[in-house]
C-alpha cells in the first residue's frame, strides 16, 4: 500500500489521515499551526508544521501528496511542493477542480497530479472535528480528465476505497458544474434562508417558532463563513449559472402565487427531484481495468451515469 502524506489537517485532511492510518496505510502529515500539530501528535499521529521535510519524506518514500488546504491556501503549498517535490504523486480534496488544475500547471507543472473530491464534510472545521468514518460511502470524485496519468488515478482510486468511499470518475469541468448546483448553490440558499428566517434584529418569534424544515435548509450555513467564501467564489462561473437557474425558478414560482395563487408545478417538480435523487444512493457499482485508450473517456461515461467504479 502507498504511503500517504497529507497537506492540512482540518476536517477533511484530519479524517483523511484517520482513515488511511485505520487502513493500514503509513501516513504522515502537516498542519497550519504549532497547536494543530500538536493536538494531531497528542492522538498519535506524525503531524507537524514543516512542508519541506513532509514532502522530502513523500519524495523519498515516492508516497502520494494530498493537498487538503482551502483554495485560497493552494499557491504557497504547491510553490513547496515543486520546490522539494516536483515530480511527486499529487492529488487534492479541494472542492473545485478547474481552479486547482490551472494553479498545479502554473505552480506544481512537474508534478503528476490527478485531481480528487471527497464528497463529505461537516459544519465542523480543524483537527478535532476528524472522523475516521466522516468518508464511509460518500462519492470520491476523481478527475478523468484525457491525459492524466493511470498510475497515479489508480493510487487515487486505492486511497478512496481505503477510507470507504465509493469512487466517482468525472473531467473537472463537469464536477464544478455539478458542486455548483448541490454543493454550493445551497451554501448560498442556506445562508438567504437564515438571513429570511432571522428578520429584523430584536424580532425572534420565526426563530422561535423553527423546526426541522429551517434546521436541515439552514445547516450548512454554520459552515466558517471564509471556508464556504473559498469555495463558492473559487467556482464563480458554474456558480452563476446555478444561480441563474435557481433564480429562473424563483421567479416563475413567485410569478404563478402572485397571479393565480397556485404553487403546484414548483412543489411537484421539486418533489420529483428528490425522489430522483433517493433513488441514486444505492448506485451500480462497475470493475474497470485502467487499461485501453479509450478508459478515461468511459470512466468519465460511467460518472455521468451516476456509477461508481469498483476494483477490477
Amino acid at each position: 500500500m502507498r504511503a500517504v502524506c497529507v497537506l492540512g489537517t482540518g476536517l477533511i485532511g484530519g479524517s483523511l489521515m484517520r482513515a488511511a492510518a485505520r487502513a493500514g496505510r503509513e501516513v504522515w502529515g502537516t498542519a497550519a499551526s504549532e497547536a494543530t500539530a500538536a493536538a494531531a501528535v497528542a492522538d498519535g499521529f506524525d503531524v507537524g508544521t514543516d512542508t519541506d521535510a513532509a514532502l522530502t519524506r513523500a519524495a523519498e518514500a515516492d508516497a502520494l501528496v494530498v493537498v487538503a488546504v482551502p483554495l485560497t491556501a493552494l499557491e504557497p503549498v504547491l510553490r513547496r511542493v515543486d520546490a522539494v517535490a516536483p515530480t511527486c504523486r499529487l492529488t487534492d480534496a479541494v472542492s473545485v477542480k478547474v481552479a486547482v488544475a490551472d494553479a498545479v500547471a502554473e505552480f506544481a507543472p512537474r508534478a503528476r497530479y490527478v485531481g480528487g473530491h471527497p464528497m463529505a464534510g461537516t459544519t465542523e472545521s480543524g483537527w478535532a472535528a476528524g472522523d475516521a468514518d466522516l468518508f464511509n460511502e460518500a462519492a470520491w470524485v476523481v478527475a478523468a480528465d484525457d491525459g492524466l496519468d493511470l498510475d497515479v488515478w489508480r493510487d487515487v482510486a486505492e486511497l478512496a476505497w481505503a477510507c470507504g468511499a465509493r469512487v466517482v470518475p468525472a473531467a473537472i469541468d463537469e464536477h464544478d458544474i455539478a458542486v455548483a448546483r448541490i454543493s454550493h448553490l445551497p451554501h448560498l440558499f442556506a445562508a438567504v434562508l437564515a438571513s429570511v428566517g432571522a428578520g429584523e434584529q430584536g424580532d425572534d418569534l420565526a426563530l422561535a417558532l423553527s423546526a426541522g424544515s429551517f434546521a436541515d435548509g439552514t445547516r450548512v450555513a454554520g459552515t466558517r463563513p471564509e471556508l464556504v467564501l473559498a469555495m463558492c467564489e473559487g467556482n464563480r462561473a458554474s456558480l452563476l449559472a446555478a444561480v441563474d437557474d435557481a433564480l429562473g425558478r424563483l421567479g416563475a414560482m413567485r410569478g404563478a402565487l402572485a397571479s393565480t395563487g397556485g404553487l403546484a408545478a414548483t412543489v411537484r417538480a421539486g418533489h420529483e427531484a428528490r425522489m430522483r435523487w433517493a433513488s441514486t444512493r444505492e448506485p451500480l457499482e462497475l470493475p474497470v481495468a485502467l487499461d485501453g485508450e479509450n478508459v478515461l473517456a468511459e470512466l468519465r461515461e460511467l460518472g455521468r451515469r451516476g456509477d461508481v467504479v469498483g476494483k477490477a
